[in-house]
């Protein structure tokens, strides 16, 4: 896979209608095929979204976004988040501030769903801030670096529970879906890769199919949870925080040993994770121009996907986080994989985040309008 930064460059298509289209499965129905990437903002106090994360979200609600995803908010376990002021979805507190934020973006005519979130052992590279109960599958964050404890059966059943859980309060909540964080290295994904799950139990195993088992017991807990007709998301992602060059599926046998058992435990809609989406996942088997990992998950499983990475901008995310900008590119490529259906939805991150109308500037054809994201957009809630 090409370690180029840079979005190709093209002139702005004039018809960006695929991008606008609606789409429906089980109780979701969307006006438009864009999303509002997961993104960590870290402005709830004690776990508890207060009015400007209400507004922060409804703002986006209010300019076409056709479904809203959280940052990620954290399940009930003492080591679930890495900087203090990450969102809890649990407790009285701020559940209600939940609740708040769904009912001004239903309010404004959005969809969303709340990303729910275990860190593992990944340590914040924002904060020296410390949690307590540090817990992840054999103990370790990355290969050969220890941290925190490896999970107990007792931590591995508390651990599914507390999903189902935030799974029910979703639903109760009024929210339109969720999606469950299983990309990036955190919890979930630390279970995947084999370099650091070394168990010898039923959630360790040689094959990736083996370790995806713990995956599928949470999605199978959080699909009992809220019934058959709500629509479950998984994120997943092949590259690690702790290592971008690691790939866990290296053939599309492997990808659809790893996806299959989870679409078979409950999930609706795969969200695949890449750093710039328009790279192929296996240029090997269909050239430079091939799928790239949600045209493959698609194309394997029969599932819906989700593509993103650094939709709109030039520069890859991982920038921001070293104080860097992107200007705004063209949407073209990402315009005919639409219209291919190689993927159903699109998710949008930095480019939302520091400008709450981009969605209706794409609509109303306002590309000269289209903001640079700038670092200090991670400072704040525009």
């Amino acid at each position: 896979m090409t370690d180029t930064l840079m979005a190709p460059r093209e002139t702005t298509s004039a018809d960006t209608s695929a991008l606008f289209q609606p789409f429906s499965l089980k109780s979701l129905t969307l006006k438009n095929r864009i999303v509002m990437a997961p993104m960590t903002r870290s402005f709830s106090p004690e776990g508890v979204p207060g009015q400007n994360v209400v507004d922060y979200y409804r703002r986006r609600a209010e300019n076409e976004v056709g479904l809203i995803l959280s940052e990620g908010t954290t399940i009930n376990r003492p080591g679930a988040r890495n900087e203090p002021n990450i969102p809890f979805f649990h407790g009285e507190a701020s559940l209600a501030g939940w609740r708040k934020v769904i009912g001004a973006v239903h309010a404004a005519g959005g969809k969303m769903g709340p990303q729910l979130w275990h860190v593992g052992a990944v340590k914040s590279f924002m904060t020296e801030w410390e949690a307590e109960g540090i817990e992840s599958p054999s103990g370790l964050v990355a290969p050969a670096t220890p941290r925190g404890k490896a999970m107990s059966d007792e931590d591995i059943a508390d651990t599914l529970a507390a999903y189902a859980a935030a799974a029910a309060a979703t639903k109760e909540l009024g929210f339109d879906t969720l999606e469950i964080h299983g990309a990036h290295g955190y919890l979930i994904d630390q279970f995947f890769w084999q370099a650091i799950n070394e168990r010898a139990d039923r959630y360790g195993g040689a094959s990736l199919k083996e370790r995806a088992r713990f995956a599928a017991d949470v999605v199978a807990a959080m699909r009992a949870a809220v019934g058959p007709d709500f629509p479950i998301i998984l994120r997943l992602s092949q590259w690690k925080q702790q290592d971008f060059a690691v790939r866990l599926a290296t053939t599309p046998q492997e990808m659809t040993d790893w996806l299959l058992p989870l679409k078979e435990a409950g999930v609706d809609i795969f969200h695949c994770s890449q750093r710039r989406f328009w790279e192929p996942e296996f240029p090997e088997v269909d050239g430079e121009n091939g799928l790239n990992f949600a045209g493959w998950a698609k194309k394997l499983t029969g599932a819906a996907t989700i593509s993103v990475g650094s939709v709109g901008l030039n520069g890859d995310f991982m920038g921001a986080f070293m104080g860097e900008g992107a200007e705004a590119a063209s949407l073209d490529g990402l315009v005919r994989r639409m219209e291919k259906e190689e993927f159903d939805l699109i998710a949008v991150g930095r480019a939302l985040l520091g400008d709450p109308r981009w969605v209706a500037k794409v609509k109303a054809g306002d590309s000269a309008d289209l903001k640079p994201f700038e670092a200090a957009a991670l400072r704040e809630l525009v």
